[in-house]
């Protein structure tokens, strides 16, 4: 064979296995799994006594290298080899949609701020046995974006909303207000009504790291300043936030700024059909050193989000701009329900505009139509019935 062919027919045989060997290397691609528990160990293999090789903790990648019955043979980032069950990790999918969902609101604005009472999941859905990956520590802070009622998962099977697949929002007439949403139907003549099923409250929030997912409300308490803390009254704070500041002069102290508050508060109650019913300013009285209540207005459907700004008031005596705020209450009976969060909220919507100047608030702003000044809550209701039962004993 001639020198020069023999030189081509090598270099032909050195590309063929050069590139099968990169096809080879193309297909070797690893599956990547997320773990999704506090922490748990990798073991040698699976079985009833195995040694543990590695721990890993929550929020970890973890390579797939085989497939078994309920477990996972996976790699670490040190090259760690161990099997790990598969309830202890999200796949792929489930990862890339809290990512997505980070992604879709991170620029929402804040409702307001909360503190863990527990270390707490992050869920894909509001609900106790939906997808969870992310674990708060107790204690942590967090912004609250949003909230959605489900019902709470039971013995009876009822199961928070699953993912449908297109969100096209189902409409219809408002709930009496303060009763709970049901989707059972209506009894036939004569057959006993079921009850409602038991509501939660969730929130959609946000951490100091920019992750975003649900997480249970009653395990949260809402940021409230100290110093209004106990004007509560029974109420739950839902949001509160600086209108604006006075000088206070104390002795000592010529400069003495103290914040006036507005706030928004709801029944303890959960799954009502608004976020608030009271809206309430607080601001401070420089004669006697104490907050007195400047404005409330209860009851109310109010919904979020609520507004804080300043602008140049109408009024010429007020001295250059002042404090407003804004809430939304229902502008009909109809409301819309996403079937996937089970986010309710009226299809239409009006805005409530106030300014304060010095302690006195005023409506301003377009919207000038009487608000609906009464609704009833789960707790009105009870207290009726009690009532009345009185009233039938006597």
């Amino acid at each position: 064979m001639p020198p020069l062919r023999a030189l081509f027919l090598l270099v032909a045989v050195c590309l063929v296995g050069l590139l099968s060997g990169c096809a080879r290397f193309r297909h070797q691609q690893f599956e990547t799994v997320y773990v999704s528990v506090p922490h748990t160990y990798l073991h040698d293999r699976v079985a009833a006594v195995s040694d543990r090789v590695a721990e890993v903790a929550n929020g970890q990648p973890l390579q797939v290298l085989e497939h078994g019955r309920r477990f996972l043979k996976v790699k670490t980032e040190k090259n760690e080899v161990g099997w790990i069950e598969e309830r202890a990790v999200i796949d792929s999918k489930t990862y890339a949609s809290f990512i997505q969902l980070a992604e879709e609101h991170k620029q929402d604005p804040a409702t307001a701020t909360a503190a863990l009472k527990d270390d707490l999941y992050m869920h894909l859905l509001p609900g106790r046995e939906t997808e969870h990956f992310y674990l708060l520590q107790g204690n942590a802070k967090v912004q609250l974006l949003v909230k959605a009622s489900v019902p709470k998962v039971s013995n009876q099977g009822i199961q928070p909303p699953a993912q449908p697949a297109a969100h096209k929002p189902q409409t219809g007439k408002a709930p009496a207000p303060g009763s709970k949403p049901s989707a059972r139907p209506a009894a036939s003549p004569g057959q006993t009504q079921a009850a409602p099923p038991a509501m939660e409250d969730w929130w959609l929030a946000r951490d100091s790291q920019g992750r975003c997912g649900w997480l249970l409300g009653s395990r949260m308490d809402v940021d409230v300043p100290e110093e209004i803390e106990s004007y509560g009254e029974g109420q739950r704070f839902v949001g509160s936030w600086v209108l604006t500041k006075v000088n206070d002069p104390q002795p000592g102290t010529p400069s003495h700024q103290v914040p006036e508050y507005l706030t928004v508060m709801a029944p303890a109650s959960s799954g009502l059909p608004f976020d608030f019913d009271q809206v309430r300013v607080f601001t401070w009285s420089i004669r006697h050193h104490r907050y007195e209540t400047a404005f409330m207005l209860h009851p109310i459907q109010g919904y979020l989000p609520v507004r804080v700004a300043s602008q140049a008031s109408g009024q010429p005596k007020s001295g250059g701009s002042v404090p407003t705020f804004s809430f939304q209450i229902a502008a009909s009976p109809d409301v819309k329900t996403d079937p996937a969060t089970g986010i309710t909220r009226p299809v239409t919507l009006r805005t409530i505009h106030y300014e304060m100047i010095d302690t006195r608030v005023q409506r301003i702003g377009p919207d000038m139509a009487p608000i609906p000044v009464t609704h009833e809550h789960p707790g009105d209701k009870k207290s009726k019935a009690a009532k009345s039962a009185k009233k039938k004993r006597r």
